[in-house]
């Protein structure tokens, strides 16, 4: 597998568990009365879709097959999904946490893929989506605090 497909394949799990962990989130916000919170994660959700997507459509057009097993990439806790429990049963302010604990793995994941030997193209994009996913980290992080 080149190096492309694997920084692709790896992003494209933690988008994924971004956007799980984003509609997860916005459904126990909207339980708990955090409404006003609840469309802005599920926004966050649709937003990692758009970047899932734009990393799947690159990845076939250069013939990349990333359906292949990826036991350890399963294997390993990631971000949002080693959150999940957290989130299920926090207040507003626990989900607030542990999407900020998610948001930081995530910008985590980006700044490693950056330091790879990627194509011109995918550089391109990963560091386009790294500007969108610091927004939402910081986005996060603001909702957060003002939890407090």
């Amino acid at each position: 597998m080149s190096t492309d497909a694997k920084v692709t394949k790896d992003l494209m799990q933690t988008l994924e568990d971004g956007r799980k962990g984003f509609a997860e989130a916005a459904d126990k916000l909207a339980e708990d009365d955090a409404a006003g919170l609840a469309p802005r994660f599920r926004e966050f959700s649709e937003q990692r879709a758009a970047m899932y997507a734009e990393l799947d459509l690159l990845a076939a057009k250069y013939g990349d097959d990333l359906d292949e097993d990826s036991s350890v990439a399963a294997a390993l806790h990631r971000g949002w999904m080693a959150l999940k429990d957290a989130v299920a049963g926090s207040s507003p302010k626990g989900v607030l946490d542990a999407a900020e604990q998610g948001e930081d793995h995530a910008v985590k994941e980006y700044g490693k893929a950056l330091e790879k030997d990627l194509s011109p193209e995918l550089a391109e994009v990963v560091r386009r989506q790294l500007v969108q996913i610091t927004a939402t980290h910081d986005e996060v992080t603001r909702l957060r605090d003002a939890q407090s």
